[in-house]
């Protein structure tokens, strides 16, 4: 597996950029959960929505042609377009402590988020996160290493699903950073809930993925694509969520093109990757801090380097769950 930074770098994760905390709310009545990334003296942001099946709020705002060019925090969340709701306890936790968009007459937080379909996943898909789960997971957010695994919008995670939900394993959280020796900082998060197997681009073996129908191995989508009279079932169920962030300073419409360039980082480590069943969307952060000249031919690269990175440690990370094995579960069979 791919190491661009430091094993501390790595470990630290999306903190590894200062002003950034990160925290988690995971629900025990069902297997999911919200992830809120704050970033309570502004940034800059872009996104890149890919797939066809997006679960977003407030990201048309973050076009670099509207007027509005710092958020204060992003929700990642299970329960599908359900757990949008998430983002008003965010929400409600910054305007009580005086954070937002200054409107005069008050202001307002700018909180764009994303959620995954995880509502398959337990017994009771009424069971979603809420803008109270929004709330707590702010309140717990903080700027030291970024937990990985079944935690936040990861907990309901599931991915290799391009035989049906029968075959598939266990998703979840992971994150990664890298730090260069002039101070440049790039890094990512991300919820791993994919229609297609996880990669290692460094060695290209699947890490998790698809089962056998003996459910014991792994089968590799990619073979499966190339079989004969292969018919794969309808893809659903699904999304990959990310952010990457640096402590560049970008505009509106860099940033926007650090978001594209880390989707190659999906590319790299999910195999297939923003099919139709997906939501995929990525969200790029700028804090400022390092004042030099932007170097997109660098950070794009880097987004995607880190990406590819979170998105493999996200599976290795995980645990598994009843119907869903972990990568770790498999490991003696393959």
């Amino acid at each position: 597996m791919m190491h661009p930074g430091t094993d501390a770098q790595s470990h630290q994760g999306l903190t590894a950029v200062e002003g950034i905390k990160v925290g988690h709310h995971t629900l025990t009545a069902r297997p999911t959960g919200c992830t809120v990334i704050l970033v309570e003296a502004g940034a800059v942001a872009g996104v890149d929505v890919r797939g066809g099946a997006p679960a977003t709020r407030e990201t048309d705002l973050l076009d670099p042609a509207k007027s509005v060019q710092e958020i204060h925090a992003i929700v990642l969340s299970g329960g599908s377009a359900f757990g949008l709701e998430s983002a008003d306890g965010v929400m409600r936790y910054l305007e009580e402590r005086d954070i937002g968009y200054d409107m005069r007459v008050a202001r307002v937080p700018i909180v764009p988020g994303a959620a995954i379909f995880d509502l398959s996943v337990g017994d009771d898909p009424a069971i979603r996160p809420t803008a109270e789960c929004g709330y707590q997971a702010a309140t717990s957010a903080t700027a030291g290493p970024v937990a990985e695994g079944n935690v936040g919008a990861g907990a309901g995670a599931t991915i290799g699903k391009t035989r049906g939900m029968d075959r598939a394993m266990k998703g979840g959280v992971g994150s990664a950073a890298i730090t260069l020796p002039g101070g440049l900082t790039v890094a990512a998060l991300v919820a791993v809930n994919a229609v297609g197997d996880i990669v290692d681009p460094a060695t290209g073996q699947v890490v998790a993925g698809v089962r056998t129908e003996d459910g014991q191995r792994l089968a590799d989508a990619r073979v499966l694509l190339r079989g004969a009279g292969s018919r794969p079932d309808r893809p659903r169920e699904n999304t990959t969520l990310g952010i990457v962030a640096t402590n560049a300073r970008l505009t509106q419409a860099q940033a926007t093109a650090v978001a594209q360039m880390a989707h190659d980082g999906f590319a790299r480590a999910i195999a297939p990757s923003h099919t139709p069943g997906d939501g995929d969307t990525i969200f790029a952060l700028a804090t400022g801090a390092l004042t030099e000249a932007p170097r997109l031919g660098t950070i794009g690269p880097l987004a995607a380097d880190v990406m590819a990175e979170a998105i493999v440690r996200a599976v290795r990370a995980a645990t598994g769950i009843p119907g869903y094995p972990a990568a770790r579960d498999l490991r003696a069979g393959q």
